[in-house]
């Protein structure tokens, strides 16, 4: 399965913020906010990530991420011209998916949970369709907005409706098969001039290949595209980290528990970072272990 991660927009509810830099480079308490999303991906199994960043900031996640082989896993980078939409960088990672199943990441988005690794490893084990997660929000006018009938079956997903249907909104973290792109392809401009993931997702939905899987109360999906959302991520990941003494969103640590680097390269990749509290508790995962 490949990955691709959406860090590109302008950031502009975030300004002055983002005016120079993009808001998935900015920290969310101790890591830039990439890192996150990043996670999520690896902890679904996925090696394999195509970074869709701004021209102009693609520089800087390359100095940030690099190629990836630090953590066991490969990134390729693409550019997203102009905001046209989270269907659009199926598009742009078209050659780069190449007919496999792949999952669609967005750049500020923050999951934390007891059992979601399991969540999405499942999710990752699919063949065919589409999998999605419904998160419930006070303010889902904001969001696409899944629509329950009787029984709890998916009616249709709604694309921030003024009059929402449900409080669960459909978090920015999609698994599709390999058909994807090409419905992508076949999905025309919304009113405001977008492909809409929505109707990407409305498709599978028609063809009965979509599943909806809802994050209940042990779970957490923060969004960070406003200042008021950052703060709270923040805070969010702050609270945890100092209670548990465990980080939330290191690659380093993820990559390690999951095989893709050892622990002779975990420990080389805290010396790097010479003797910071970041690089102390990678050590201290050594020491532990």
């Amino acid at each position: 399965m490949k990955g691709i991660l959406l860090a590109g927009g302008t950031g502009s509810r975030l300004h002055p913020m983002t005016l120079t830099v993009s808001k998935q480079l900015l920290p969310v308490y101790d890591k830039p906010m990439v890192y996150y999303p990043l996670v999520t991906l690896m902890l679904a199994g996925v090696r394999d990530i195509l970074i869709v960043t701004t021209p102009d900031q693609q520089p800087l996640f390359r100095q940030l991420l690099g190629d990836g082989t630090r953590w066991g896993i490969s990134f390729a980078y693409a550019v997203q011209p102009q905001p046209g939409g989270i269907a659009q960088a199926l598009l742009i990672g078209r050659d780069f998916i190449a007919g496999e199943k792949c999952a669609l990441v967005l750049g500020d988005n923050i999951f934390y949970g007891s059992g979601f690794s399991g969540l999405l490893r499942r999710a990752a084990g699919f063949e065919s369709g589409a999998v999605i997660f419904a998160y419930r929000v006070a303010d889902p006018e904001r969001y696409g907005v899944v629509e329950f009938a009787a029984g709890g079956r998916v009616r249709r997903i709604v694309e921030k409706p003024a009059d929402p249907p449900s409080h669960y909104a459909v978090t920015g973290l999609y698994f599709y098969d390999q058909r994807a792109a090409e419905i992508a392809a076949e999905c025309r401009p919304s009113a405001r001039g977008e492909l809409e993931i929505t109707e990407v997702n409305n498709r599978y939905l028609e063809a009965g290949a979509l599943r909806v899987e809802t994050l209940g109360r042990g779970f957490a999906w923060l969004d960070t595209g406003t200042p008021d959302s950052l703060l709270r991520a923040a805070e969010f990941i702050e609270t945890v980290e100092q209670r548990q003494g465990l980080k939330i969103g290191a690659p380093e640590e993820v990559a390690w528990r999951m095989g893709f680097i050892d622990a002779e390269q975990l420990a080389r990749l805290a010396k790097e970072m010479q003797a910071n509290t970041y690089a102390r508790y990678l050590q201290s995962l050594l020491d532990d272990d």
